[in-house]
């Protein structure tokens, strides 16, 4: 779903990335992603991005066109660090992203919304699914870029923007740890009904994805499926210069 303004990104910075992306999405194996999201609120998908598409995408951050806003972490209370939301029309890399992550998620939405008793309506392409929310007034792009220098993280949170959201996310590292950044590792946290919260830590590397749930998430018990609340966030940068896009499903309010 985009408007009717030019592209703020062209093309051929991208076309190397785009022509081996749809290959790569379509060879990874949605039914384990699907297992590992059951079983533990999240999935690795490696290598989703090669090192060129990476770098291209952590290097739009330092422009001023294509953007619809940039939030300073601390102001805020999040964290320390900055983000910056695109402005439609998305840069053509992270638009096939978001096309092409969508279908085989929407399947596990839909899943996930019958086991916790709610309407499991997610259409099966996203565009339909982002007409939905702009119908809804959730109108503003969420895909986002996150830079983080040394002593930067970001505090344990979740990514809902209004009354619609999609259940699962996707953050990809763009830049290479031990290399570009140390430290800055992604953490995901579940508290379960009267237990203390649980946390992992996610072994990304340059290219890789982790694919999350946003919110909550059903887990099997011994009187059926109960909910988990899950959050994510990124532990402190020690050196250099971490770059991640997010993406996101829903769109904000």
């Amino acid at each position: 779903m985009t408007s009717a303004e030019p592209a703020s990104f062209p093309d051929p910075q991208f076309s190397t990335g785009q022509a081996a992306l749809p290959a790569r999405i379509a060879a990874i194996d949605w039914p384990a992603v699907a297992e590992a999201l059951d079983a533990h609120g999240w999935a690795l998908v490696p290598g989703l991005l090669d090192a060129e598409a990476c770098t291209a995408l952590a290097a739009l951050y330092g422009q001023e066109a294509g953007f619809r806003s940039r939030v300073h972490m601390a102001r805020h209370g999040f964290g320390r660090g900055e983000y910056r939301y695109f402005a439609y029309p998305l840069p053509p890399l992270v638009q096939l992203l978001r096309a092409a992550l969508y279908p085989p998620l929407a399947k596990v939405a839909n899943r996930w919304a019958a086991r916790l008793g709610q309407a499991a309506d997610f259409p099966a392409d996203h565009d339909a699914y982002a007409a939905r929310c702009h119908a809804a007034g959730q109108r503003r792009p969420t895909p986002l870029l996150l830079r983080y220098g040394p002593g930067d993280y970001n505090c344990l949170h979740q990514d809902l923007y209004g009354a619609l959201a999609f259940p699962l996310q996707a953050a990809l590292l763009l830049s290479a740890p031990g290399s570009d950044f140390t430290g800055g590792e992604f953490i995901l946290t579940e508290q379960r009904p009267r237990m203390q919260s649980r946390a992992s830590v996610v072994p990304l590397g340059q290219g890789d994805a982790v694919i999350f749930a946003v919110n909550q998430r059903p887990v099997r018990g011994t009187r059926g499926d109960y909910r988990v609340t899950m959050r994510h966030g990124v532990s402190e940068v020690r050196s250099g210069a971490r770059h991640t896009l997010g993406v996101i499903f829903h769109d904000a309010a």
